[in-house]
């Protein structure tokens, strides 16, 4: 898995001979900063863009093989033990609106560095039945994470934060609820070089900016019902500009940022989840103190806990469940919930590169 955050690569080795998802190994590999650029770059249209888009995949398909051998040296594993590699791939353009979405990786490269089957291209099919493609990993937590009786929602806070409502006897639905990390590690990469803002202390150090926060909370996305998704198309460093007057310290639009995150968050539960009884976090921003410290004085009356106490550790939920939706491609099965994305109808997902 690499996703909006542009971090790097999370690899995450699973067994799920007995239904359940057992966790054998993990892996991660950072982006060098040179690709981390290529891919923002290739986020803005530009000059020559279809052959640097081809020559990013390449790229990033040896970081993929670099970093699936890297763990299977790790768990001393032959890679003729593997079934398939789920390869989200790295999106670049997110248009479902449009009737698309791009995620880079050269999955045919892949195969051939790799010797093991490859399964990747996993949204553009919701996308064709009418779905938005996203958010896919609510089928994962419905199979793994229901309870009979507490009503739980799993959130995940990656660079775009998405919600799965397991309400009991009631259908899973998910949605995108807006920015999670990903404008916070812009902000902070600008201003102080830094990859994020570890703990959100620079943000705890800031003031929230009363209207600034009520500007970015107008935006239209937050208004939609669900299915929704949106990711960097919407959400970026440019959005975010429109919004400044240039009088703002650089730290307390940080912190109005992770307000952002949580207001938005906590808005959605509200709005889409009512009754949550649990909050369940996955994710880079799951680490995030001062997120979390706010978001629980959103939602008083929710337990805020890690994934890990349901035994899915926080970290590699995302990549776990793309070895879940991988094997169910494997084995013909539906890997979305219509629910979820707004798909007419359960769909088999992914293209299949066999080795």
């Amino acid at each position: 898995m690499s996703g909006t955050s542009l971090d790097g690569i999370d690899v995450a080795l699973v067994d799920f001979s007995d239904d359940s998802a057992q966790l054998l190994g993990s892996h991660y590999q950072p982006y060098p900063q040179s690709l981390k650029d290529l891919l923002l770059e290739l986020h803005q249209t530009g000059s020559d863009e279809i052959h640097r888009t081809q020559l990013a995949s390449i790229v990033l398909a040896h970081a993929y093989a670099d970093a699936t051998q890297a763990l299977l040296d790790k768990t001393e594993l032959p890679a003729d033990h593997v079934q398939a590699i789920g390869c989200h791939g790295q999106t670049i353009r997110h248009r479902p609106e449009q009737g698309y979405t791009i995620q880079l990786g050269n999955a045919a490269l892949l195969a051939e560095l790799t010797g093991i089957h490859i399964v990747s291209d996993f949204r553009s099919r919701d996308i064709a039945a009418g779905g938005q493609g996203a958010p896919l990993v609510p089928a994962f937590h419905d199979k793994m994470l229901r309870h009979p009786s507490q009503h739980r929602v799993v959130l995940n806070i990656g660079g775009i934060a998405n919600l799965t409502d397991l309400k009991p006897g009631s259908i899973t639905t998910g949605f995108d609820s807006g920015p999670g990390n990903l404008l916070l590690d812009g902000w902070i990469n600008r201003h102080q070089g830094k990859p994020y803002d570890e703990n959100g202390v620079w943000a705890a150090s800031g003031k929230v900016i009363p209207d600034l926060l009520q500007h970015m909370l107008a935006d239209p996305y937050f208004a939609e019902t669900p299915p929704k998704s949106t990711g960097r198309d919407l959400f970026n460093l440019g959005w975010l500009e429109n919004l400044l007057d240039g009088t703002e310290s650089s730290g307390d639009v940080q912190a109005t940022l992770l307000a952002l995150t949580c207001h938005s968050i906590a808005d959605a539960v509200r709005r889409f989840c009512p009754d949550t009884e649990a909050l369940y976090l996955c994710g880079g921003g799951a680490h995030n103190a001062a997120l979390i410290d706010l978001l629980q004085q959103l939602l008083p009356h929710c337990r805020i806990q890690k994934t890990d106490a349901l035994g899915i550790p926080a970290d590699w939920m995302e990549a776990i469940a793309f070895a879940w939706l991988a094997r169910q491609t494997m084995n013909l099965r539906p890997g979305n919930l219509p629910a979820a994305t707004g798909a007419s109808h359960p769909c088999v997902l992914g293209a299949i590169y066999p080795a």
